[in-house]
């Protein structure tokens, strides 16, 4: 037995909105903005660095406190 090209789902011919979506990926020459993500790439990886050197010590403080505790109870 075939498969059921024509399965409709709520009203809609599942076979017909697949031919669309194929015909939709293939005309499409949109490739994204690869320049804007990297640069937002490196923008976050350069504010986590900032970030993280700024708040290093005291998260490191912090962390040695709980250490601490922990091992005198």
């Amino acid at each position: 037995m075939t498969p059921r090209l024509w399965t409709t789902w709520a009203g809609r011919s599942l076979f017909l909105n697949h031919v669309s979506m194929t015909n939709f990926i293939r005309e499409s020459n949109d490739r994204g903005d690869v320049p804007g993500w990297v640069l937002i790439t490196l923008m976050t990886a350069g504010l986590v660095v900032v970030m993280w050197a700024m708040a290093g010590p005291a998260l490191g403080d912090v962390f040695n406190n709980a250490i601490d505790r922990v091992l005198s109870i």
